[in-house]
Formats: structure tokens, C-alpha cells, sequence
């Protein structure tokens, strides 16, 4: 498809020189004959240049611009931006947690913006001119060689012009793209947390750091600006050489009896011909720098090789049991501190589990770890005796679903949210499901503001209009409909009022029969029916037990327990009956 187009770009930039050698020729043939006569002896002449001019040379254009702009730039423009984001999307998770999300969209637009344009300037602008510069030397030398000598000197000062500013052009353009989704990325980042900037009262802080990143790109901006506006001022100067010395050298030849009047036009009309394509060049040459310095930007972003990767020929993991077993796992995000250390865990198919420890003491590491978000720096980690780092990541991440305490919502229908689970599910099982996570009432009053109401509702960005219980049972109606042998609950029930937290309880009793689950809990409540309980400081398992044998050995749990119960004790005399019953 680019060959093609560069073909015919370079066939309309030829009708360039034959407009020129054509316009000669009809003045040389009109000044040998009479006034009288100048039609009827060169008719074929006259009828050819008619047919060039208002059929060939349109038609030619036309077909340029339209490969150009149907062909070849919607597609290199969307297979660029496609594999963009692919690679984009592959990146470990490590990636996406030190950039800001509107930055790395950013860089992909940009990037796959410059990589066509590009593309496009090269095959409707580069072959163009090239075919124009080629045909027009030939169509010189045909006249006298000292002219096309006279326009191959000029050609060497103009691309010692384009060698010299050009990379400044692109170092510059770099910049401000830099400048610009960094600019960008502020702008997003305070939009998307503009409730935490209201609740603080801080628009006048976000303002202050707009404007700092906004003076940035200015700076950049007219430092890109200087060296264009330089660059413009000496193509214009050497713009304007060409037809004074090949204008003027036609002049000396027809003077001395060496051309005539029709190689004077055809020489002029070239000379300007050129001039102004100079000019066209120069500034697409300019965009097209332009074009890389930000393209080199983006792809600085980018184009890091993924971090975390299947290995080769890795296998999918066939149906699970459930099975977990983590063998002297060690990972501290590169780090000394912080992290886990020297993990040795058991977990059988059915069992549930309760991870609990004060933040930061690794059981939301743990979890990481077995999603294989982050690969362990030592030790293994199975699942139904298959290291996981041997299998493809999607195939063991499509048999475990979780429920994370900071939900994620797409501004989609609650709909297409809860299906996120299981693509493929029906209306019946998705509505099925949210009943399940008590989340089937508010789903139906909600309404969006272009009028859709219930399951056909979209949440907002990030689900930002729900509660944060809201968004937990969309999210536990996502993991109720995967229907996963593995279900990790990490403070799952965190942002619900105790009535809702015991229905769901309720409910998730039924859930989680024959499944292995893992759950990450500070409240009593998610813990007490737990089959064991691994109580976790530091990065390390400090205890493993039932609620019963951990409270008999006085230790670290049983110093939470009795942090806990001293709050709720606060507010309810009979919390310890209460716990006891619960337990019972």
C-alpha cells in the first residue's frame, strides 16, 4: 500500500515537469507560427495540453490524495495505535503504578499520530518532490547543463539548510511533547481526583501546579518556536535565490542565441515550481522531524520491554481444584525492607483462609504475588502442584477471581461492569449474580444523565458515582458470575454498613462452597468462619490457627482481638457475647 503510494505521488509530481515542458513547447509553437494560424497548425498540440491540464494532472492529484488519506493514514494510524496499546496493556502491573494514566494514554495517541503522519508526509510529500526534482534536473540539462548545474549548487545549499536546523527542529519538538503530556498528565490526574480536591479545599493548590506545568510547556513551546521561525527565514532567503539564477542564466542563453522564449517559460515556471515547493518541503521535512522527536518521546514511555512476561511455549492451566502452595516465596518490590520474606504455605482445595496483620505486614503482597502481578524474587508458587510462573498469566488469572478493597469500575452499564466476570453471560445470570452481592435494589434506581436507568446505567469514571459499598457489590457480583475454584476477598466487605456486610456474609456462605478462598480482613466479622487464620508480621507468618487456638495462645492475635473488641466494646457492652455467638 505505501509502495503504491509513493508510485503515484511520484507520478503527480512528475505532471509537475510536463506542465512546465508543456507550457514551453506551446510557446515556442505559437511564436513560429502566424497569428492567424496558431490553432489550426498545432491543434494536436493545443488539444493534448487541454486534455493534461483539466483530465490527466486532476486525476492524477486525486488519486495521490486519496490513497494518502483513505488508504494509507486511517490504517497506519490505527494498526500503530492497535499495537500500541497491546504492548501497553502487557506491561506488568510495577509499570502502570509509576506513571500517570493520562500521561501513558497520551503517549500512545502521540505517538501513533506521529508515526502516520509521517508516513503520510512521506509518500504524498517526499516521492512527490523527489519525481518534481528529478524531472525538472532532466528537463534543464535538455535546455543548457549550466542551468541544471546552477539548481544542483542551490539543491546543496538547501540541504545543508535542512541538515542544520532540522535536528535542533527535533530535539526542540521532543521537548515540548515531553512538556506537553506531562501537562497533560497533571491536568487528568486532578480531574480524576478532583472529590479529594474539593474535600481538601486545595483548587488553588491543583491550580498552582497546573500553571507550573503549563509555564513548562510555554517555555518549551517558544524554544520550538525560535528555531522554526529561524529556520522559515532562511528558507525563504535561499527560496528566493533559485529564479533570480535560473530565471537570469534562461535570460543570458536567449541572448546569446542559446534558447528561446519557450525554454525562458519552461525555466521560470520550474524555478518557481520549485521555490515554492521548497518551502512545502521544508516545512513537512519540519513536521516530520517534529513528528519523530515526539514519536522518540513516546516511545521512551512506551516501548520498555515488559517486565513480567509468560515464558516460552508456557502452557494454559487446565481446570483447577484449588490447591495453593507457596514454598520459601520471598519479594520486597527491590527493596530491603518491606514486602514478605521466607513464605511457606499450604492452602487445600475448599479450605478457606483468613490473612490478617497490621498494614503493611505483606498479606495484600501475598495475594499479588499468587495473581502474579509480581514474580517472587526467590521461591515458587503452585497451584494444584503447576508453578504459575510456568503457565500463561491469563490462564491462572481467568480460574481466580478477587474482590479488591479499592474497587475498579468502567464508565459502562452496570451491565457490562458486572459481566466483566463473564463476557458471555446472559441477562438471567448477570442479575442472578447481583442479587447474590446484594447489589440487584440500587442498581435498579440508578439513572444516568442521558436517561438510561438500571442495568442499562453507566457508573461514571472509576464508578465514581456509587458509594464505595455500592462499587464492592458490583465488584463481588463481577466475582460471584466468574464463578472461579479460587476466590481471594481482600477487605471485600471494607466500605459496608454492618447491615448489608451480615446479608452479604449471608450470601457469600452459599458462594464459597467448594471453593478456596482467601481473605484479607481487619474485621472480626469476615474472619470467624474461617477454617484457619494465618496471622502475618512484618512480611513474615508469625502464627496459623483457628480464631479459638490463636486467642488460647495469647499472642499476636490475640492482641488485635483484644484491640478490636475494646472498640466495639466501646459502643456495645454485650460485643463479647456477641463474638461468642457469632463463633458458636
Amino acid at each position: 500500500m505505501i509502495i503504491v503510494g509513493c508510485a503515484v505521488s511520484m507520478l503527480a509530481g512528475s505532471m509537475e515537469v510536463f506542465f512546465s515542458l508543456l507550457l514551453g513547447l506551446v510557446i515556442d509553437s505559437a511564436l513560429a507560427s502566424q497569428p492567424e494560424r496558431v490553432f489550426s497548425n498545432n491543434f494536436l498540440l493545443l488539444a493534448g495540453a487541454v486534455i493534461f491540464f483539466i483530465v490527466i494532472r486532476p486525476l492524477s492529484f486525486w488519486a495521490s490524495s486519496f490513497i494518502n488519506s483513505v488508504w494509507i493514514n486511517p490504517n497506519i494510524n490505527a494498526l500503530v495505535l492497535s499495537r500500541l496499546h497491546r504492548h501497553t496493556m502487557e506491561q506488568a502491573i510495577s509499570f502502570f503504578d509509576d506513571d500517570f494514566a493520562g500521561r501513558i494514554s497520551q503517549k500512545q495517541l502521540q505517538a501513533s499520530r506521529a508515526i502516520s503522519d509521517t508516513v503520510n508526509e512521506f509518500v504524498n510529500v517526499i516521492s512527490f518532490a523527489a519525481a518534481s526534482l528529478i524531472g525538472s534536473f532532466l528537463l534543464l540539462i535538455s535546455i543548457d547543463y549550466r542551468i541544471a548545474f546552477s539548481l544542483t549548487l542551490w539543491l546543496v545549499l538547501y540541504c545543508y539548510l535542512i541538515r542544520w536546523f532540522l535536528p535542533k527542529i527535533r530535539e526542540r519538538a521532543a521537548s515540548r511533547a515531553g512538556a506537553r503530556s506531562h501537562l497533560s498528565g497533571q491536568i487528568v490526574d486532578t480531574i480524576t481526583n478532583m472529590r479529594t480536591v474539593k474535600l481538601f479545599a486545595h483548587q488553588q493548590h491543583e491550580d498552582r501546579a497546573a500553571l507550573e506545568a503549563l509555564e513548562n510547556f510555554r517555555d518549551k513551546a517558544k524554544g520550538f518556536g525560535v528555531v522554526a521561525s529561524s529556520f522559515r527565514y532562511f528558507l525563504m532567503l535561499i527560496s528566493g535565490i533559485l529564479p533570480v539564477v535560473l530565471v537570469g542564466g534562461a535570460l543570458l542563453l536567449w541572448v546569446q542565441g542559446l534558447a528561446t522564449a519557450g525554454d525562458i517559460v519552461a525555466t521560470g515556471t520550474v524555478a518557481i515550481r520549485i521555490a515554492q515547493m521548497s518551502g512545502w518541503v521544508s516545512f513537512v521535512l519540519m513536521a516530520i522531524y517534529s513528528n519523530v522527536g515526539e514519536a522518540e518521546d513516546g516511545m521512551r514511555t512506551l516501548a520498555h520491554p515488559h517486565a513480567l512476561t509468560d515464558v516460552p511455549n508456557a502452557n494454559s492451566l487446565p481446570p483447577l481444584k484449588g490447591h495453593i502452595k507457596f514454598t520459601n516465596v520471598s519479594f520486597q518490590y527491590g527493596r530491603k525492607v518491606g514486602g514478605i520474606s521466607d513464605i511457606n504455605l499450604v492452602v487445600e482445595p475448599g479450605e478457606h483462609v483468613g490473612l490478617v496483620g497490621e498494614s503493611g505486614a505483606g498479606k495484600s503482597t501475598m495475594v499479588a504475588l499468587l495473581m502474579r502481578l509480581y514474580d517472587p524474587e526467590t521461591g515458587c508458587i503452585f497451584v494444584d502442584n503447576h508453578d504459575i510462573a510456568m503457565v500463561t498469566q491469563d490462564s491462572l488469572r481467568g480460574q481466580i477471581s478477587m474482590v479488591t478493597q479499592e474497587t475498579a469500575m468502567f464508565n459502562r452499564s452496570a451491565m457490562e461492569n458486572i459481566s466483566y466476570g463473564k463476557p458471555d453471560a446472559t441477562p438471567k445470570e448477570i442479575i442472578h449474580a447481583a442479587k447474590q452481592a446484594q447489589a440487584h435494589k440500587f442498581i435498579l434506581t440508578m439513572e444516568d444523565r442521558f436517561g438510561r436507568t438500571g442495568y442499562d446505567a453507566y457508573l461514571g469514571e472509576r464508578g465514581i458515582k456509587l458509594s464505595g459499598g455500592q462499587r464492592q457489590r458490583i465488584a463481588l457480583a463481577r466475582a460471584v458470575l466468574k464463578n472461579s475454584p479460587i476466590l481471594v476477598l481482600d477487605e471485600a466487605t471494607s466500605a459496608l454498613d454492618s447491615t448489608v456486610e451480615s446479608s452479604i456474609q449471608e450470601a457469600l456462605k452459599e458462594i464459597v462452597v467448594g471453593k478456596t478462598v482467601i481473605a484479607i480482613a481487619h474485621r472480626l466479622s469476615t474472619i470467624l468462619r474461617m477454617d484457619r487464620i494465618i496471622v502475618m508480621q512484618q512480611g513474615r507468618i508469625v502464627e496459623v490457627g483457628t480464631v479459638n487456638e490463636l486467642l488460647s495462645m495469647g499472642g499476636v492475635f490475640c492482641q488485635h482481638w483484644d484491640k478490636q473488641l475494646d472498640g466495639f466494646i466501646g459502643f456495645d457492652q454485650n460485643a463479647d457475647e456477641k463474638l461468642s455467638s457469632t463463633m458458636s
